[in-house]
């Protein structure tokens, strides 16, 4: 046992471990696609099925640790959504005249929302969303398309005001990865607003005119549909390899997406498009680091310190004092031992090994040049998309893309294209979730060695939890999964998603997406994307007053698709709070905003938690 107080460095170290178990793996999505669509439970057994979870994480944190010079040390790579916690950690152990003010702030705010939570989670579920026009007039289905998002897949919810902080929270992404809206700065959220706006323009738009054959449609849904509406079978089309038999495609049919849908995966393409552009004109000099290790130089200083024995690295770094655009948070930290690039890189060997003996035990038809494909399109994606994440802290969704790459290259094979989706999308994920979590560290001065300690503890605690919990939930909640609308509670919007685009792009991605055919512009937008930025980095270059440079082409472009699934009730709220405290606090009451903004925030997050967990504990 210790025999100190518990620290600072103590408290970081749980909140990365536990952060890291908590993370839900794409790979349990695939398990759970083929349980719930394919009817089939992969071979042989749980234990390979365990590896798959951890080994699919694993590959991500390899390449995102080689990657540091470029997503951490930078002292512009601020990842914005972490400054709360930081900021209560800060709190809980700096002895200080002025932090009992801020400790008491927080316990009152926490329990505030703690006792408030109660109320839409367990007590009052309409908190989740409440409309005036919908109350209003309840037998308009326009006014619930435009006006309603309480429940999933309803409406755009514009207007609607939230007062469930789970979702506010969680309201700066479609998927829910949680930013809290006190923390991402103004000039990002702004960028996403105008997204926001756009993006409700532009779906009533192809719903009212009958795009793709909307109206026929439901309007917000991410499932396959037959043109007359109904659910699209997708095991009629699949012969006994799970491959599609053109034969069966031909008697049933080409399936149809959504028109909501089809636009998220146009702007998705198109923000994927603009972000290599936008970083290359705005944020090359920060890039410029990843690259310095292909330099003869150093190519040769690495195989001269190179050592078999990784486990012997010493972790020496040189100093970087004399670099201005480095972090000083990570200056103070060149007194640790770095956890050396050949843990990383032996981490990602070890993970490409196993991963190559996964996709042909569990039949996954993805072929080895498949996964190194997959492999080469995460490092690419890392670099760039990591880059946007750790300056915004707005996290795209690259699924699509990737899924868009994976279908032409393994036409008519969507059990492929899962597994190339899951080794190259989700190892951009993790590679992000290592940077932050790795900045966590930095912030909290938590010495690099234990970071990573951490998180391969988390790691391989958090696979056997998520498998787990991934079977209880399908056994038990099946029917809800599999339905077009789920519930304020549970819903299938992923599994679905990931479903249907794998059929879509894995096994009819010529026939759906390419030249002439009927989603072709989806494909085209990415190319389209690649000159978004092109006319804003020219205006600001020849007429600066313009301030083009305060907009990022990439969110604006993702976020026009932003309203295409779950509940979206909480989106206007959302915003408020961000106007209230990034613009309305930060300029009129300063020293309050530097003193207490983000201390109140994590009270709000942790309590908010902390009363959707303690029911779950006091019914066990």
């Amino acid at each position: 046992m210790a025999q100190h107080p518990f620290n600072k460095k103590e408290n970081a170290f749980i909140v990365i471990m536990s952060s890291a178990a908590a993370t839900s793996a794409l790979g349990t999505e695939v398990l759970a696609v083929q349980r719930l669509f394919y009817n089939i439970t992969p071979n042989p057994g749980a234990k390979l099925r365990l590896y798959s979870l951890m080994n699919s994480r694993s590959v991500g944190y390899g390449i995102g640790g080689l990657l540091r010079t470029v997503l951490l040390y930078p002292s512009k790579m601020l990842y914005p959504g972490i400054l709360p916690l930081a900021s209560m950690l800060d709190t809980f152990f700096k002895d200080a005249a002025g932090i009992k003010k801020k400790f008491r702030i927080f316990w009152i705010v926490f329990g505030v929302i703690f006792i408030w939570e109660l109320f839409p989670e367990w007590m009052f579920p309409l908190l989740t969303g409440f409309s005036v026009f919908c109350l209003a007039n309840q037998r308009s289905q326009d006014f619930t398309r435009i006006f309603g998002g309480s429940n999933g897949n309803e409406g755009l919810g514009l207007l609607s005001i939230c007062f469930d902080w789970q979702y506010i929270s969680g309201g700066s992404d479609v998927h829910s990865t949680g930013n809290n809206p006190m923390a991402i700065p103004l000039r990002a959220q702004f960028s996403n607003f105008i997204g926001y706006i756009l993006c409700m323009v532009v779906f009533l738009a192809v719903f009212y005119k009958n795009i793709w054959q909307a109206r026929s449609l439901p309007f917000l849904s991410q499932e396959l549909f037959y043109e007359n509406g109904t659910v699209y079978d997708q095991l009629r089309i699949l012969n006994d390899k799970f491959e599609v038999d053109p034969e069966l495609l031909r008697k049933e049919g080409l399936p149809f997406y959504a028109g909501s849908w089809v636009v998220q995966l146009l702007t998705t393409n198109l923000g994927l498009g603009a972000t290599f552009t936008h970083l290359l004109l705005w944020n090359r000099h920060d890039m410029r680091n990843a690259w310095t290790w292909m330099a003869p130089s150093e190519l040769k200083r690495m195989l001269k310190n190179f050592d078999i024995r990784f486990w012997k690295d010493e972790g020496k770094r040189d100093q970087a004092d004399f670099d201005e655009d480095i972090d000083p948070h990570y200056r103070e930290m060149l007194k640790y031992p770095d956890a050396p690039n050949s843990w990383y890189l032996v981490c990602l060997i070890v993970s490409i090994i196993m991963a190559l003996v996964i996709i042909y035990k569990t039949d996954s038809t993805l072929p080895w040049w498949g996964f190194i494909i997959a492999l080469l399109l995460a490092v690419l994606s890392i670099l760039f998309f990591g880059t946007l994440y750790a300056i915004t802290g707005l996290q795209f969704i690259i699924q699509p893309f990737v899924q868009m790459i994976g279908g032409f290259i393994h036409p008519g094979k969507p059990m492929a294209n899962m597994y190339f989706v899951l080794f190259s999308y989700n190892s951009v994920n993790q590679a992000l979730l290592l940077s932050r979590d790795l900045k966590i560290a930095q912030y909290t001065k938590l010495p690099p060695r234990a970071a990573f300690t951490a998180q391969i503890i988390g790691t391989l605690f958090g696979a056997v939890l998520n498998y787990v919990l991934m079977n209880s939930i399908i056994d038990n909640q099946r029917p809800i999964l599999l339905s077009v609308e789920g519930t304020n509670i549970w819903s299938g919007q992923q599994p679905q998603q990931y479903n249907s685009q794998a059929i879509a792009w894995g096994g009819l991605s010529h026939e759906l997406f390419a030249v002439g055919q009927r989603y072709q512009f989806v494909a085209w937008a990415y190319v389209i994307g690649l000159f978004v930025p092109v006319p804003f980095w020219l205006a600001y270059r020849y007429f600066p007053k313009l301030r083009t440079d305060y907009l990022y082409t990439p969110v604006i472009c993702y976020y026009i698709g932003w309203l295409c699934v779950g509940i979206n009730s909480s989106i206007f709220t959302y915003f408020s709070v961000a106007w209230l405290s990034q613009w309305w606090l930060r300029t009129r009451y300063p020293q309050w905003f530097v003193k207490y903004n983000y201390i109140v925030a994590a009270a709000l997050d942790g309590g908010t938690q902390g009363s959707g967990d303690c029911p779950h504990r006091v019914s066990f």
